[in-house]
């Protein structure tokens, strides 16, 4: 039976300057919600919430540059704000960084997601939205994969985000006041179709899209490519590749269904069709104009050849299905990094709002 609770108003987004969290801002402006951002900058910047102001013509409620870990802090936060729900985007992301520093994921990934629920509970909040992510699949069977597949995961960060599933699902089973909807994305990229939003990691990108991105701009001379020696077609890996404003689209439309039932809820986002590093390369060739040059480096360790989802489970539940295809993903990450060819870096403090 569905509950009650009247859809939230106002949001907390953890990690809200980051890539998806700031699309994710955004969105949720477009659609009327108030916005309330922490994030500690450690893979982002405070420019990038001055272009969400931009791009949506509305303010951000507040912002608040702290450690997700940090609960006096976070406690502070709920104190002065009445959050409906959060969405929680706040993690270290990256599995070849995962195998280097292990304990550094599991304390950022897993402490802070703890710390966010206490807080949460302590101020009697009970709704969120979780970012999770494909790689708990880890090495899995060939085919889409569905929510039902055995959870393998290879790496430290994939093994985190299945530690926090494990902890909300605990939490919903023994806690019937929580709704938990837990996404469990493929791989998101591309940008804001303004341009002025893209991906822009600090260092050598861990993902792709911004990799190819930065070779076809002139940043950098070379795409090195991991791998090429796997069970696939042409030897590179297959992923199955989302668009960044469908994957927040689906995060906004969760929050709508947040009051349809108690519990945890896990839905995995995807298009369902896999592409290889190098369909990805010849596409964003396609797109830009040029030849992306590439080299053959090792596999990383921690990758796996082939995820690709089954995301039926979504569709029938919500009746939303992802708009944009690669070709979509490519134009807007290269009309980002055609406009922002240094990244966020290249302006000191990024466009003007509109009471400049």
């Amino acid at each position: 039976m569905a509950r009650s609770e009247p859809v939230p108003s106002t949001v907390l987004v953890t990690g809200g300057a980051g890539f998806i969290g700031s699309h994710a801002c955004v969105d949720l402006l477009d659609h009327g919600y108030e916005v309330i951002v922490v994030d500690d900058y450690s893979n982002s910047t405070p420019q990038v919430l001055t272009r969400v102001e931009r791009i949506a013509g509305r303010f951000v409620g507040a912002v608040y540059e702290l450690d997700i870990r940090d609960r006096r802090a976070l406690s502070a936060v709920f104190d002065r704000h009445a959050v409906d729900a959060v969405v929680h985007f706040a993690a270290h992301k990256s599995v070849s960084g995962s195998t280097r520093t292990p304990v550094e994921y599991y304390d950022t990934n897993v402490g802070g997601t703890t710390a966010l629920l206490r807080t949460m509970q302590e101020h009697g909040v009970h709704r969120l939205v979780f970012s999770s992510s494909c790689s708990v699949y880890g090495d899995a069977d060939d085919g889409p994969l569905d929510e039902s597949t055995p959870v393998r995961p290879t790496n430290p960060y994939a093994a985190s985000k299945w530690l926090c599933e494990q902890i909300l699902a605990d939490v919903c089973r023994r806690r019937p006041e929580y709704t938990v909807m837990c996404l469990r994305y493929f791989n998101p990229t591309g940008a804001h179709p303004s341009g002025l939003l893209g991906e822009d990691p600090r260092g050598e990108p861990d993902n792709l899209m911004p990799y190819i991105a930065q070779v076809a701009v002139g940043r950098r001379e070379r795409l090195r490519v991991f791998g090429h020696d796997y069970p696939t077609p042409d030897g590179t890996a297959i992923r199955d590749y989302i668009h960044v404003m469908d994957t927040v689209q689906a995060h906004r439309v969760a929050l709508d269904h947040l009051a349809d039932a108690p519990g945890m809820h896990v839905y995995n986002l995807g298009l369902g069709r896999g592409s290889s590093v190098l369909d990805v390369v010849a596409a964003f060739s396609a797109t830009c104009g040029r030849a992306v040059p590439y080299e053959f480096a090792p596999r990383r360790p921690g990758d796996v050849a082939e995820l690709v989802a089954d995301a039926g489970a979504v569709a029938r539940a919500w009746g939303w299905r992802p708009a944009l295809d690669l070709a979509d993903m490519c134009q807007d990450a290269w009309r980002f990094q055609r406009l922002n060819p240094d990244g966020y870096a290249g302006s000191a403090r990024g466009p003007k709002t509109k009471d400049d």
